[in-house]
């Protein structure tokens, strides 16, 4: 680690949160005259790559000079005043629960870029693409660096509309209604929150999230922290997805392009789980222990439905779409997330924030590399692929078929691999929740999910057997480009950061765990 002064700190979060958005406005100008003639497509597609690259030196840098030693304490922390008559202040900092987030923001964000110069998706202008693309990075790491709820709320549907127009403008087939369901239903959650956030800070005085995670819920009524938990918690259960409310995810991840899919499950599904670990843990604990079993009961449902969802899109003859079998697998993915909230306990709230960021770099990589099969094949039913040019994927393109498998383990849990951590301590933190939980009862929950982990087993394999196996291709057979260079170095982060965390899981759960014991024995400093 490195030795950072504090407004070195301040300034590199603040430029983290910022600089995408100069960056968003600076690729609407004008080409200077020096570059026309010289691709002014591929110069601001360049641009992207440019911005995020230096915004995730920003967040590494960041990372370095962040004090291990005490990953509870508030660090790179910047409050100004911005509306006195509502005491909203521009109050932004990191601890061992946001940082990684931020970090993940900020890598996925530039793997996008760096692939979409090479890939750019079939659409209208880059300047637009690269210009959503910035905004879209700006409010995600915004969400996860501001401590202030209004201002969480604004951060938090900054996104939609980046995130909108790059499935209704740069989507696939259906990206219309895969973009109006998207935005419709995540608003309709967005309503209620911003109600359940109006309540918290009426009632309590302030929207300051520290000083309420401090307070630890003394200064609200149990009635209160009940009715802004679940005004709260429908807005977040929509972004994360939670079944029932999750029916918009398959159908935006099978109509967005490549990066689109990979941003939407690598980041923005991570913005409903924080908003449970931020908010509702530390600042309405009472309303929290009140919904926890409904939670929990939700959380496995979804476990179980998306991983029958998944088994029938995996079945031959099924002509299931292997993108909208990852979107659902992300349904039963997140479960596991919820649930290990829902013990609120800190093996259980540690399992959830270690898969939240397993999920990213596992389904972030099977995204991209779904989107190359599509790029080689011309599609992504499940069928065509295993049966036509997709088919034996090993003999026609090895390292695009290992890359398929690699993931496809990884996702399924295997000891070793950064999926298998997150959801073991999701499950011992439903062996032994919060003391004044029903045991019993998340003693079921925790055996119907561990049933969920066979079943996601299952389908993995299907899918590796039916695209990556199969006889060797024939002389004269249709060839499939392998792995490009572009690729390889988009997709080598992800896959070395999956085995780094399964092998040393404690660079990450040092951080996270003391801000975690923190945050439920009182709060945050």
């Amino acid at each position: 680690m490195i030795d950072i002064s504090e407004s070195v700190m301040q300034i590199l979060l603040a430029f983290i949160v910022v600089g995408p958005l100069i960056g968003a406005a600076a690729a609407l100008l004008p080409a200077p005259p020096g570059l026309k003639g010289k691709s002014p497509e591929q110069s601001v597609l360049r641009h992207g790559v440019t911005v995020t690259g230096a915004v995730l030196i920003a967040a590494i840098v960041l990372a370095l000079g962040f004090d291990h030693d005490h990953p509870s304490k508030m660090q790179a922390t910047t409050d100004i005043s911005w509306i006195p008559a509502l005491d909203v202040r521009i109050h932004l900092g990191i601890d061992g629960i946001s940082l990684p987030l931020l970090v993940l923001t900020a890598l996925l964000t530039f793997l996008c870029a760096l692939y979409s110069y090479f890939k750019m998706p079939a659409g209208p202008t880059p300047k637009a693409f690269v210009a959503l693309l910035l905004v879209l990075e700006s409010g995600t790491l915004a969400t996860f660096a501001v401590l202030d709820l209004l201002l969480f709320f604004l951060a938090f549907e900054m996104v939609l509309i980046p995130m909108y127009f790059l499935i209704a403008r740069w989507g696939g087939a259906e990206r219309q209604a895969a973009a109006w369901k998207f935005i419709l239903y995540t608003l309709l959650g967005s309503v209620v929150m911003l109600l359940g956030l109006l309540l918290i800070g009426i009632k309590s005085g302030t929207f300051d999230m520290v000083a309420l995670a401090t307070d630890n819920g003394r200064g609200l009524s149990t009635s209160v922290q009940v009715i802004a938990v679940l005004a709260i918690g429908i807005g977040l259960a929509v972004k994360t997805p939670m079944w029932p409310l999750h029916s918009w995810l398959p159908d935006a991840h099978t109509a967005a392009p490549t990066v689109g899919s990979v941003l939407l499950a690598g980041v923005l599904l991570k913005m409903g789980t924080y908003g449970f670990v931020r908010i509702l843990l530390p600042i309405a604990p009472d309303g929290m222990h009140t919904f926890a079993p409904y939670l929990a009961a939700f959380a496995v449902v979804g476990i179980i439905y998306g991983s029958l969802a998944c088994l029938a899109l995996a079945k031959q003859g099924a002509k299931g779409d292997l993108k909208r079998l990852i979107a659902y697998s992300s349904v039963g993915h997140m479960g596991f997330v919820l649930l290990g909230i829902a013990t609120m306990t800190p093996t259980g709230v540690n399992g959830a924030l270690f898969a939240n960021i397993a999920h990213g770099l596992i389904t972030g990589l099977l995204f991209f590399l779904v989107g190359a099969l599509k790029d080689r094949t011309g599609t992504t039913d499940l069928d065509t692929l295993a049966e036509g040019a997709g088919a034996a994927l090993y003999g026609k393109a090895p390292r695009l078929g290992g890359l398929l498998a690699f993931g496809a383990v990884a996702s399924l849990g295997l000891p070793g691999l950064a999926g298998f951590w997150g959801e073991m301590l999701a499950l011992f933190g439903a062996f032994k929740p919060a003391d004044d939980l029903s045991r019993p009862a998340f003693l079921t929950f925790m055996s119907i999910a561990a049933f969920g982990t066979l079943l996601t087993a299952a389908y993995m394999l299907v899918v590796v057997r039916r695209v990556c196996m199969g006889a060797t291709p024939q002389p004269g057979s249709p060839k499939l480009a392998d792995v490009q260079s572009y690729e390889f170095a988009a997709w080598t982060p992800l896959v070395a950061l999956t085995v780094v965390a399964g092998l040393w899981p404690r660079a990450l759960l040092g951080l996270t765990d003391p801000a975690v014991q923190q945050l439920l024995a009182g709060g945050t400093r």
